[in-house]
C-alpha cells in the first residue's frame, strides 16, 4: 500500500468515526433531576463541578443524564429550561 492510500484510509476513518459521534449524540438530550449520587454526565446547573461522577445526592434537579431523546419525561426528568426555573423557585 503506498503512502496516499494509507492516508486516504485513515482520512475515511477519520469521517466515519465523526459522523457515528454526530448521530450518536444527535439522538440524545439532556434530562435534569434523574441522576442519581455520583451518576451525573457533566457539569451541574449551580456551577459547582464540572464532571461526571461528581453529583452527591439522587435525583438533584440541577444534576443530569444523556438519555434517549424523548425518554426524559417518561422517567420523570426535565429540561434544562424547566430545571432552571425549579432551581430559582428552591432557592427563593
Amino acid at each position: 500500500m503506498n503512502k496516499k492510500a494509507i492516508i486516504l484510509a485513515g482520512l475515511v476513518a477519520a469521517v466515519s468515526a465523526g459522523s457515528i459521534t454526530t448521530a450518536h449524540a444527535a439522538s440524545k438530550e439532556k434530562c435534569y433531576g434523574i441522576a442519581k449520587a455520583a451518576q451525573n454526565d457533566c457539569a451541574n446547573l449551580a456551577g459547582t463541578h464540572s464532571c461526571a461522577g461528581q453529583s452527591k445526592l439522587d435525583n438533584d434537579i440541577g444534576e443530569w443524564k444523556a438519555v434517549a431523546k424523548g425518554t426524559c419525561k417518561e422517567l420523570g426528568g426535565h429540561s434544562k429550561a424547566e430545571a432552571k426555573k425549579l432551581v430559582k423557585a428552591q432557592k427563593s
